[in-house]
């Protein structure tokens, strides 16, 4: 029998599986198998990219004071709720000069992955190209299948201590059948930020062979060294750029799932057919709340960013310390290893040891490949955590040597 065919009885079988044949090769993400072995063995989960303490009270209080007021209790406005939109809007222009329209040319979603899928589907159609860098985050590949389209990826590769983009090969990857670049940066899972001289290369490149480009940029904020250029600040990018963050990763609130998408009229009406008949709508009180926290000073930013910089080093240094090959990350709160100096070169096979060995959770990078050989020995651990909790991990990583 193969997988998705019925496999218990009463339960219909007209001789194919069951799951659509796009989405065949997709089966549980990695996040939630490594989650759920972390909490069958009882181990430090530095796996799936959550905080382990919640974003700022007020901001709480604020999702708080919306359910009691009854503000989005009921069914929040499809683009969603005009204070939300301004903010998103009041964002885009005070940290990066970008001017958008609040009524035209933002749209609120659940999360920054909802905006992904809605995106792709919306702007992409069977036999379409879209050039993904590798590796991956992984719903990259899933929204990419259900639309039809056809992924090629350009592989970001370890050098020098960092991973870095080959724009030679990006350049050879576009054909004639290209639709559009999904690019991410900060990247995650490599922790890479593109550069302003990489970034404007990209820009002339979607120019020249007229691209679209989708950008995740939910780690904006998540910057330690070098700064965020949006693409769509790049001349000749505006107009053929959807942009998409997400208040999870800046505000520590990840399971409040408020994201948005920023754009010209043309592009963002696009995004919202596909997107009305995924969620519709969603997170109505949170909505208000996210107003909120993208008006907050300087200073929080500031700590936000100070705070990971310290835990991004705590980490580091104990995973040296243990032995592994550590490529430093410039953005996001994920550092990618090399597991080879500790003599394993499957990070899979790794990874799920490595609860039971040491008690500690991390994510083998080889799922977010295409080319699963070029990533079978790196392995990823989250530094979202308090610093006790980095510090207790490393001390258990340093028995990891010998257990291999």
């Amino acid at each position: 029998m193969t997988a998705g065919q019925a496999a218990v009885p009463g339960t219909p079988d007209h001789g194919r599986p069951l799951l659509n044949r796009r989405l065949a090769g997709f089966g549980t993400t990695i996040f939630a198998e490594m989650s759920a072995l972390a909490v069958r063995t009882g181990a430090i989960n530095l796996g799936q990219g959550f905080p382990d303490t919640d974003g700022p009270e007020e901001i709480r209080e604020a999702a708080v004071r919306a359910l009691r007021d009854g503000r989005g209790n009921q069914y929040p406005p499809g683009p969603g709720i005009p204070e939300l939109r301004d903010a998103v809007a009041e964002h885009q222009q005070r940290f990066y000069g970008l001017g958008y329209d609040p009524e035209t040319e933002v749209l609120i979603t659940a999360g920054a992955t909802e905006a992904i899928a809605a995106s792709l589907l919306a702007l992409v159609e069977p036999g379409d190209e879209v050039i993904a860098l590798e590796p991956y985050y992984d719903s990259y590949a899933a929204s990419i299948a259900m639309a039809g389209g056809t992924r090629v990826p350009v592989t970001l590769r370890p050098r020098d201590g960092a991973y870095h983009l080959d724009l030679d090969e990006l350049r050879d990857a576009v054909t004639d059948r290209t639709r559009l670049l999904l690019l991410n940066t900060p990247h995650n899972p490599t922790g890479t930020v593109l550069s302003r001289d990489e970034l404007a290369a990209v820009a002339e490149l979607c120019v020249e062979r007229d691209l679209l480009a989708v950008t995740d940029e939910v780690y904006e904020h998540l910057v330690f060294d070098g700064e965020h250029h949006p693409l769509a600040g790049f001349p000749g990018m505006r107009e053929r750029t959807v942009t998409i963050s997400s208040s999870g990763k800046t505000f520590s609130l990840t399971g409040w799932k408020v994201g948005w998408v920023t754009g010209t009229p043309a592009l963002v009406s696009a995004v919202r057919s596909a997107k009305q008949y995924l969620t519709y709508v969603s997170a109505g009180p949170f909505q208000y709340a996210i107003a909120e926290a993208l008006a907050l000073p300087d200073d929080y930013y500031t700590a936000l960013r100070e705070g990971l910089r310290a835990r991004r080093d705590l980490l580091a240094a104990g995973l040296r310390e243990a032995g592994f090959e550590v490529f430093r990350p410039a953005g996001t709160y994920f550092i990618t290893t090399d597991i080879r100096p500790l003599g394993a070169d499957d990070g899979v096979a790794f990874c799920l040891a490595l609860p039971e060995r040491v008690g500690v959770v991390a994510v083998p990078t080889q799922v977010f490949y295409d080319h699963a050989e070029a990533g079978a020995p790196y392995v990823r651990f989250a530094f979202c955590k308090r610093e006790e909790v980095l510090a207790d991990a490393a001390r258990r990583l340093r028995g990891v040597a010998g257990t291999v």
